[in-house]
């Protein structure tokens, strides 16, 4: 059975290609930079490209499953979408990788103030449910993992940490209960290879809310060393991203998505998805940071 990983070497799927080759699958890796790619030499890597149509055929020929990235879908050619190209090449599974926002009711967040961050959360929701919605519709068996926000986001203070061990954000105890990438990956995995998932949509998140305030305590702790939390009122954290290049409209909906998680953990809760499939309970933040203390030495 041949397993194509689209985004192979993104944060999930690097880890789902070698959890399936650990598990003596035959897979094949969809990546925009096949030399850089660094995968097992087992992986069958080829060139391809969403917004590169003529690319599709290559990666496409003889795939029986799919784990599909979420990027722009809304890529067709007059012989139709991705998806649909995928099924007419023998694809017969998608396992989707969609986001906690394509299962929101629409009402989130409870305060209606967060302006922003409700449009931020209404754009993910559609647009994650509508390659969600072209899956199911091509007839195929499909599983669809909606992970809420991802530990790795924290990487965004690597470079501040490694030259000055500082971190600088508002609301220190904002945060969500961020999920570990091999969380997401290990589900990928029993949805790709077995039956039991065929037909359903799982939200994945970590144990328990973290905040910022305790992410970097806990990197602190994996690298043995202290870092400093500056807390930067909301005008100056607005003046920090945007100095860092981040656009002034993805600072509102940042801003925002603080101020949503200050007093528990806002529009993603906590799930225990991870647990009722495993029989193990979601690795923590901590372990998250143990597993990446290279990125912030």
């Amino acid at each position: 059975m041949r397993i194509l990983v689209t985004g192979a070497t993104g944060n999930i799927g690097r880890g789902l290609v070698h959890q399936l080759v650990e598990a003596g699958q035959e897979v094949r890796a969809m990546t925009r930079r096949p030399q850089a790619a660094r995968l097992p030499a087992a992986v069958d890597v080829r060139y391809g490209d969403f917004e590169r149509p003529d690319t599709w055929s290559g990666v496409l020929d003889g795939v029986e499953r799919v784990y599909l990235f979420p990027h722009i879908y809304d890529v067709t050619t007059p012989g139709g979408h991705f998806v649909d190209q995928a099924v007419r090449a023998g694809a017969r599974r998608f396992v989707v990788h969609s986001a906690a926002a394509a299962g929101f009711t629409g009402e989130e967040p409870a305060d209606q103030s967060l302006t922003y961050l409700k449009e931020h959360l209404a754009f993910e929701r559609q647009a994650h449910r509508e390659v969600e919605q072209w899956v199911e519709a091509t007839g195929a068996e499909w599983t669809h993992l909606r992970p809420g926000l991802l530990a790795v986001n924290a990487l965004d203070w690597a470079e501040s940490i490694r030259t000055e061990r500082v971190v600088r954000e508002p609301y220190p105890t904002s945060g969500y209960p961020w999920v570990h990438e091999a969380d997401i990956a290990e589900v990928a995995v029993a949805a790709l290879l077995t039956d039991e998932h065929v037909g359903n949509a799982y939200t994945l998140t970590g144990p328990a809310k973290v905040t910022h305030a305790e992410q970097v305590q806990a990197i602190a702790a994996a690298i043995d060393d202290a870092i400093r939390f500056e807390e930067l009122t909301p005008q100056q954290a607005r003046t920090h991203w945007v100095g860092n290049g981040y656009p002034a409209d993805y600072v509102d909906w940042m801003l925002e998505s603080r101020v949503d998680s200050i007093d528990d953990s806002g529009s993603v809760p906590p799930t225990n998805t991870f647990q009722q499939i495993t029989g193990r309970a979601p690795r923590s933040f901590a372990q998250w940071a143990r597993d990446h203390r290279a990125d912030f030495r």
